[in-house]
């Protein structure tokens, strides 16, 4: 991944990201009591902002924090970096924590003041033969935490199972509970079975996701089938196309499972059509409002 960009902005102030401190009594530190998002931006565009707050504002909710801004003053915020950042093709990670407490207790949760940070990047480009080889994925078991829908810093077991998949030269590892697909280690997870896209419904182990949104929206453009249902570990293994989707990623064909081919062992056709989608899509998105 390439170094980020090199402004930041912490709790009102833009300044070098090498010069950003916290508390380390900062409960987001020693807790990881705090929520994030990351979202692209296309040419200076966020994408999917309306999105992305909203389920910032689901996460904070969930943890019982109240959001320390309101839309438009996140919008001026995160705008103002993006621009001082140089604009153009990047994606843009913020976070609140819900800052730091003299002393370290567990709870009541304290009412205090709300640390805010962000940070932007460059865009990360996929790999130059992604439409020709796809990606390849190995699985895992699911053991994340129980409220996997809730967007937390809290990524421990996250961190280790795409450990997994790096220690085997793979892209992404595709997790599995009880025999069901449930995501990936920091993406959402699409299943082709005859002609027909399938995701699992959400739920607490899964995360709510933009870019399976975003994914959707594109396949409905192109009337390509799509069914919320429990896709089984059987159905993921004989699949003829599975896809991995999220914000730096945007969707992927993977074409290598455990070793294994998936379908042909290439590109699948309905993954091209929906990839050939998003672009046009992004591009209709230039230089409207966000």
């Amino acid at each position: 991944m390439a170094e980020p960009l090199p402004l930041c902005y912490l709790n009102g102030d833009y300044l070098p990201l090498t010069e950003a401190r916290i508390s380390p009594l900062d409960r987001g530190f020693l807790y990881a009591d705090a929520v994030y998002e990351v979202m692209p931006v296309y040419g200076g565009r966020p994408f999917r902002f309306v999105a992305h707050m909203g389920r910032l504002a689901r996460s904070l909710a969930e943890i019982s924090m109240e959001d320390p801004h309101t839309r438009e003053e996140w919008r001026a915020i995160l705008g103002t970096l993006i621009e001082r950042n140089g604009g153009g093709d990047q994606y843009v990670y913020w976070q609140v924590s819900r800052g730091a407490q003299l002393g370290r207790t567990h709870a009541p949760l304290p009412h205090i003041a709300r640390t805010v940070f962000a940070f932007c990047a460059p865009w990360p480009e996929p790999p130059r033969d992604l439409a020709e080889r796809g990606v390849g994925c190995v699985t895992a078991t699911d053991t994340r935490w129980a409220r996997c829908d809730i967007k937390s810093t809290a990524l421990l077991a996250n961190v280790l199972l795409r450990q997994v998949s790096v220690e085997a030269a793979a892209a992404e590892t595709i997790l599995l509970r009880e025999g069901e697909l449930t995501e990936a280690s920091a993406s959402a997870v699409h299943v082709v079975l005859g002609g027909e896209v399938r995701v699992p419904p959400g739920s607490q182990r899964i995360l709510p996701s933009t870019t399976r949104g975003a994914v959707e929206e594109m396949a409905a453009r192109l009337a390509i089938p799509w069914r919320v249902q429990t896709v089984s570990e059987a159905q993921l293994r004989s699949a003829d196309e599975v896809w991995i989707s999220a914000a730096t990623r945007e969707v992927q064909p993977v074409t290598v499972l455990d070793g294994h081919p998936v379908g042909s062992g290439r590109p699948g056709p309905l993954w091209r059509r929906v990839y050939e989608e998003l672009q046009r899509y992004k591009q209709e998105l230039a230089g409207t409002p966000w």
